[in-house]
């Protein structure tokens, strides 16, 4: 049946998930990646990260090429479906994950599209990482699988064989045929799994998403990349608490066979402001208040030890490990699990979480006494660490630096705490906090700006840029049309634009702060910045060229990872990445509606 020996490119993968965890389905039909329960347990498919003795399961064609002939997701849902075309006839597959009530299923449909077509599948569950080969066994007409607290059964009309630590089989398939294959996990203490009829919980998933969609709000001239967008956020969602992930997946490099490779299935605090304003502007009020109840769980406690990120539940210690018996995805080591980075000191916090909250009150989400003493104690603690150095937004492991977006967010807190007390009654030390406000505004002005070249800089005294300055007009520090803004637009443009994309900073920068080796490629997030700032000051056309750049990187199914290598034209980072897809939300509906103006103008 042949051997794959490596993992797919990134972009040729697509999700499929059902708001509890995810999973990562190959052109060739090969699921690598899988974690159950949750986003966050050890993967029982790791392919991903080694090959496919580290566990995978792929349904496919047993003749001609493995890669689908066409794939795409059913109309406005989360079901895949995926193509071959053969001398024999033609076969789909159809892969999703019902929204669950009590145990995660993943299911496989094949089905006959025309003529007869002999297929192939082989299961290799590999749990803890692809590191643990569990114990087999038959329950009647299902495959169990169990190795500790994990149990995962198999059920399908078609017998699965055992050898070599792996379950397969060779079936026929003919035109208007369906046969199904039931993935189910449960804790190993439970002796039974729970029954899933395929065909009515595709039904069943089918309406769900169908009518999650028809809350959505947007209706422009992107709505097929927005919707796509909004339905990958919701995937990334953790339904039970509201929390979205990152990423589903861990240790995708940032530069292929470099060291940046990161785990990214916990939620950062620097999306809440960013995701909220997109579900919010798309009509979903119902995910923001989930999410902001998250957040405001996660952060309770001492203002001092607020964190940079948490798990789905608003877990705390997310200790970093390395799976060594992992080779990394194509060679990239090492294979990191868990994320150091929660340790980290980033002013820029207070002002996310800040921002997010005043936001929701703006959007019309009823506040809470408990929330404002939350965010009055958060402010208190800021009079006090504001002007200390930080490790950043982009979370560098070199020293801490005076990072100018990190006193911009700081500002940003002390302004939303004023404008909570001005604009909807609350109470605080208004003039003390407004007094906060005019010095972090000063003292970024004249130490986290360039006069000779127009601009402001990484940190103070650095000669170096940061994309993350162009969110200095998108948070109100300064307007749009002020020239030290478009100064600043302009030299990010000119410095870290490399190839049509925006790189975060230098990386290979001689005065570079993050203190690792190696490059990365452009951020995408970075890059929608930059198009919607462009648009912002007049430049309307290169703002429309540079996202009709970014939409054309999307793979086949509309989804995209955390960069983009543009000198190997593929994709790099964690797939698929919510911080790619909210900007593209956000510059979406920013570009349609300033279609709108331009009509309304020209009546």
């Amino acid at each position: 049946m042949g051997v794959n020996c490596v993992s797919s490119r990134i972009e040729d993968y697509a999700l499929i998930g059902d708001m509890q965890t995810a999973a990562l389905v190959g052109r060739d039909g090969s699921v690598d990646w899988l974690c159950l329960p949750h986003f966050d347990s050890p993967a029982c498919f790791a392919a991903l990260l080694g090959d496919e003795q580290n566990g995978n399961w792929w349904i496919r064609p047993a003749t001609g090429t493995p890669q689908a002939t066409r794939r795409r997701y059913r109309h406005e849902t989360l079901i895949l479906e995926s193509e071959w075309d053969t001398p024999e006839g033609t076969v789909r597959v159809i892969d999703f994950m019902p929204p669950r009530s009590q145990s995660p299923h993943m299911v496989r449909i094949v089905e006959g599209v025309r003529g007869t077509v002999r297929m192939n599948t082989a299961l290799r569950l590999r749990y803890d990482y692809g590191n643990v080969v569990p114990w087999i066994h038959r329950n009647g007409t299902e495959v169990v699988a169990v190795a500790g607290p994990d149990s995962v059964w198999i059920s399908s009309p078609i017998p699965l064989e055992g050898h070599n630590f792996t379950h397969d089989a060779t079936f026929t398939v003919s035109a208007g045929q369906r046969v199904p294959f039931v993935l189910t996990w449960h804790p190993s203490h439970h002796e039974e799994s729970d029954h899933l009829d395929a065909e009515k919980a595709l039904s069943r998933t089918e309406r769900f998403w169908r009518q999650w969609v028809d809350t959505c709000t947007y209706d422009g001239r992107y709505r097929d990349a927005v919707v796509r967008s909004l339905i990958t956020l919701k995937a990334l969602t953790y339904r039970p608490t509201g929390g979205i992930v990152a990423a589903p997946t861990a240790s995708l490099p940032e530069e292929i066979g470099g060291v940046r490779n990161w785990d990214y299935r916990y939620c950062w605090l620097r999306d809440a402001t960013i995701t909220l304003e997109a579900l919010m502007r798309s009509g979903y009020t119902e995910e923001a208040a989930a999410w902001r109840e998250w957040l405001v769980r996660a952060v309770a406690g001492e203002p001092q030890r607020i964190q940079i990120m948490y798990g789905i539940r608003g877990e705390r210690r997310l200790s970093e490990w390395e799976a060594d018996w992992l080779p990394g995805y194509e060679g990239s080591r090492p294979v990191r699990i868990g994320n150091a980075a929660v340790g980290q000191y980033q002013l820029d916090v207070y002002g996310e979480v800040m921002d997010v909250l005043h936001l929701a009150r703006l959007a019309g989400l009823e506040g809470a006494e408990h929330v404002w003493g939350l965010q009055r104690s958060l402010v208190n603690y800021l009079e006090w660490c504001w002007d200390e150095p930080d490790e950043g937004l982009w979370e560098v492991r070199g020293p801490r630096q005076h990072f100018v977006h990190s006193k911009v967010m700081a500002w940003v807190a002390a302004d939303r705490a004023v404008r909570m007390i001005e604009e909807f009654g609350r109470e605080g030390p208004v003039e003390r906090w407004r007094a906060l406000r005019d010095t972090i505004h000063a003292e970024v002005c004249e130490y986290g700006y360039d006069a000779r070249r127009n601009t402001f800089t990484q940190y103070y005294g650095s000669e170096e840029l940061d994309a993350a300055l162009l969110l200095i007009p998108e948070v109100g520090f300064l307007p749009y049309d002020d020239p030290r803004v478009v100064g600043t637009i302009e030299a990010v443009r000119d410095e870290l634009m490399v190839d049509g994309f925006v790189h975060r900073y230098r990386a290979d920068a001689e005065e570079s702060v993050d203190g690792l080796p190696g490059g990365e490629g452009a951020f995408l997030a970075c890059s929608f910045w930059m198009a919607n700032a462009l648009l912002a000051i007049g430049r309307e056309r290169e703002a429309r060229d540079l996202f009709d750049r970014l939409l054309a990187l999307r793979n086949d199914v509309g989804l995209l990872s955390e960069e983009y290598d543009a000198k190997e034209a593929r994709m790099v980072g964690n797939f698929p990445q919510a911080f790619s897809h909210v900007p593209l939300v956000t510059t979406a509906l920013n570009l349609s509606h300033h279609d709108g103006h331009r009509r309304a103008e020209a009546c």
